[in-house]
C-alpha cells in the first residue's frame, strides 16, 4: 500500500513536470509582429520604499528620462515607515514623498492600499498604474509598451523582470538565470497561447477603472500573486509584456536570498490555502484551462514540498536503512528515463540562458552552483510550511548602486 502511495505521488509529480516542459516549447519563439500606439495613456508611477536612501536616486534619475511624454506620467514614491533620508532625495529630485506611518500595519501591499486611497483622492486621475520597487531601473520604453498593451485592450500587465547585478556573486546569477526561464519559458509561452500570466510584484501595470472596481486587497507577503489570483478569479487575465523590461536588484548574499524566499514562501502557502481549491473548481465547472493552469501554479509551493518529502523519504530509505524497501516510479522504467529527467531539468535552465542570448561570462562561470541555489528551495519551502502564519514583512536591504547605462554596457 505504501508502495503505491509513494509511486502514485510521484506519478503525479511527473505529469505536472511534463506539463510544464510542454508549456515551456511555446517559449522557443517570440511574436515579431504588434501594433504600436501614439502615447495617450497617462500613469501615476507608484515605487515602494523603505529605507532606500542608497539606490532611490538612481531609480529617480531613471524614471526622468523614460522615452514617454512627461505631461503623461508623474512619480509617486511611499516612503513606507522610513527612517532614512529617502523622503529627502525624492524631493530633491522633484518627485512626489508620500510619507506613511503605520507600525502596525507594515509591508508593500499596505503600503500600496494606502498609496491608492491617497491617489483616488487627487485632483489628477490617471488611465494606468505603475509599480515600481525603489531598487528598479526601467527601460526608456517601458511606458511606451504598457501604452500600447492599454490601448490593446488589457487591463493588468507583468513586464519582463531582468536582473541588473547577475554578475555581483554567484546567488545573484542564480537568480538571474531563474529569472530568464521564468521570463522566456514560463511567461512568453503562456502569452502565445494566450493563457494567463502571473504578476511578479514589480513593473507592473494596472487599468485605472479595474483597481477603483475590484480595490487592492492584495496585504499578504506575496501581494503580486495574491491580486493575480483575485483578477483572474473575476475572469481578468493579466498579460506579459516581453519588451517592457526593467532591471531589479538581487540579494548578494545566501542568507539574504534564503531570507526573502522564506518570505515567498511564506505568503504562497497562504494564497494556495485561499485560492487553489476555488480556481480548480472554477476551471473544472468552467472547463478552462487558464483557471486550472493558475490553480495549478497557485499550489505549486505544495508541489515543492512534496517533492522535498519524497526526495528525502526515498534517500533515507536508501541511506539509512540499507534499502530499498520500497519501490520508486522508476524502478518501474528504463534507467535511462531518469537520466534523461535529470538532464531535461538541467538543459531547460541552459536553454532560456541561450535563448535569451545571455553573454555574461561570470553567469555562465557560476553555473555550477546553480544546483545549490535550487535544491535550497526544498528546506526553505520545508520551514516556511511550519511558519507560514508569519505575516512580518522581512525588508531586504539594498546598497550597491547601478544606473542603467552600467547594465546595458555590460549586456552587451
Amino acid at each position: 500500500m505504501l508502495d503505491a502511495i509513494l509511486v502514485g505521488l510521484q506519478i503525479i509529480l511527473a505529469v505536472i513536470g511534463v506539463y510544464q516542459f510542454v508549456f515551456s516549447l511555446f517559449g522557443l519563439y517570440k511574436k515579431k509582429k504588434k501594433q504600436h500606439f501614439p502615447p495617450t495613456k497617462s500613469f501615476a508611477v507608484l515605487v515602494a520604499a523603505h529605507n532606500e536612501e542608497q539606490v532611490v536616486g538612481a531609480l529617480m534619475e531613471n524614471l526622468k528620462l523614460l522615452n514617454y511624454p512627461q505631461d503623461l506620467y508623474d512619480v509617486f514614491v511611499i516612503c513606507d515607515n522610513c527612517t532614512d533620508g529617502t523622503a529627502d532625495i525624492v524631493r530633491s529630485h522633484n518627485m512626489n514623498a508620500c510619507v506613511r506611518t503605520n507600525p502596525n500595519l507594515r509591508g508593500k501591499g499596505y503600503a500600496i492600499e494606502w498609496m491608492l486611497k491617497e491617489l483616488w483622492k487627487m485632483p489628477r486621475q490617471y488611465d494606468a498604474v505603475v509599480m515600481f520597487d525603489a531598487d528598479n531601473l526601467a527601460h526608456p520604453d517601458f511606458l511606451n509598451e504598457m501604452n500600447n498593451d492599454l490601448c490593446s485592450g488589457a487591463r493588468v500587465i507583468q513586464g519582463y523582470i531582468d536582473t541588473k547585478n547577475p554578475e555581483d556573486s554567484w546567488v545573484t546569477a542564480a537568480y538571474g538565470v531563474s529569472y530568464w526561464y521564468v521570463n522566456r519559458l514560463w511567461q512568453l509561452p503562456r502569452h502565445n497561447l494566450k493563457m494567463a500570466n502571473f504578476l511578479g510584484g514589480t513593473g507592473m501595470c494596472f487599468e485605472t477603472e479595474l483597481l477603483k472596481e475590484i480595490g487592492w486587497g492584495a496585504t499578504s507577503l506575496v501581494e503580486d500573486l495574491e491580486f493575480t489570483m483575485r483578477c483572474a478569479s473575476k475572469g481578468i487575465y493579466p498579460v506579459f509584456n516581453y519588451d517592457a523590461k526593467l532591471f531589479d536588484e538581487k540579494p548578494l548574499t545566501f542568507k539574504a536570498s534564503a531570507r526573502q524566499r522564506l518570505r515567498w514562501m511564506q505568503g504562497h502557502f497562504t494564497v494556495a490555502r485561499r485560492y487553489f481549491f476555488p480556481m480548480l473548481w472554477k476551471s473544472i465547472k468552467e472547463r478552462s484551462m487558464i483557471k486550472f493552469d493558475l490553480a495549478l501554479y497557485a499550489v505549486n509551493v505544495y508541489i515543492v514540498l512534496l517533492t522535498f518529502l519524497l526526495t528525502a523519504f526515498i534517500w533515507a530509505d536508501q541511506s539509512l536503512f540499507n534499502g530499498p524497501h520500497i519501490s520508486t516510479m522508476y524502478s518501474y522504467l528504463p534507467f535511462w528515463v531518469s537520466l534523461l529527467a535529470i538532464a531535461g531539468n538541467v538543459f531547460i535552465f541552459l536553454a532560456a540562458m541561450i535563448l535569451e542570448k545571455i553573454t555574461y561570462k561570470k553567469v555562465y562561470l557560476y553555473l555550477i552552483l546553480f544546483p545549490v541555489y535550487l535544491f535550497s528551495w526544498w528546506p526553505i519551502t520545508f520551514y516556511a510550511f511550519f511558519t507560514q502564519n508569519n505575516k512580518q514583512w522581512s525588508h531586504t536591504e539594498h546598497t550597491r548602486v547601478v544606473r542603467l547605462e552600467e547594465v546595458q554596457s555590460k549586456q552587451g
